[in-house]
């Protein structure tokens, strides 16, 4: 049956660098310019979308993000046993229109509270130009939390978290342009949430 009226929705998928993720791309705007986070089902409460993918035994982690969903499964499951089921899940679920964040509903997490200062403005301007443009393409995010005394905490989201390579990316990486770019900054570490 052909429904009128909504857009026809398409999905592929993409690998991201942790082999416990998968990248869900729509060709619809899910969360314009903007990201959240769902560790557990607990914490969906802003989100109907990440309240029934959590409905599926063998999902971990939900992570939204402009027009994609980065899922993380639980290790005893394959992939390619899932993706027909989730990729027709995420269809149906948005032809429907179906809410994917109700606004009202998310609380505000913790948030900078320290001076903001030349070195911190540009490491948040390094972190949005450089940094999240490359990791949104992995399927994640890095959150800014915190600049003390030359190390910088960032918060890994989505698709980075829990990823073996993340440290290496975090390290060798980010670390090592923003201590080029931003001589005040001595060490980048990643808060666990």
């Amino acid at each position: 049956m052909i429904k009128t009226g909504n857009p026809i929705i398409s999905i592929y998928t993409e690998m991201t660098p942790n082999p416990e993720t998968m990248k869900f791309v729509v060709n619809k705007l899910l969360y314009p310019n903007k990201s959240i986070d769902f560790p557990d089902a607990a914490s969906t409460e802003p989100s109907p979308l990440a309240a029934e993918l959590f409905t599926f035994p063998f999902i971990r982690g939900v992570f939204i993000c402009s027009n994609f969903v980065t899922l993380t499964k639980t290790n005893d499951t394959d992939w390619t046993d899932v993706i027909p089921t989730i990729k027709q899940f995420l269809k149906e679920y948005l032809e429907d229109n179906r809410a994917v964040i109700n606004e009202d509903k998310i609380v505000a997490g913790p948030v900078f509270t320290g001076d903001e200062s030349d070195v911190v403005q540009r490491i948040k301007e390094l972190l949005e130009n450089h940094v999240k443009p490359a990791v949104e393409m992995d399927g994640g995010a890095i959150q800014f939390k915190d600049y003390q005394d030359g190390v910088v905490t960032l918060m890994l989201q989505g698709s980075c978290s829990g990823c073996p390579s993340s440290m290496i990316t975090l390290k060798a990486g980010i670390e090592g342009m923003m201590k080029r770019m931003i001589p005040e900054v001595k060490e980048v570490v990643a808060e666990a949430e």
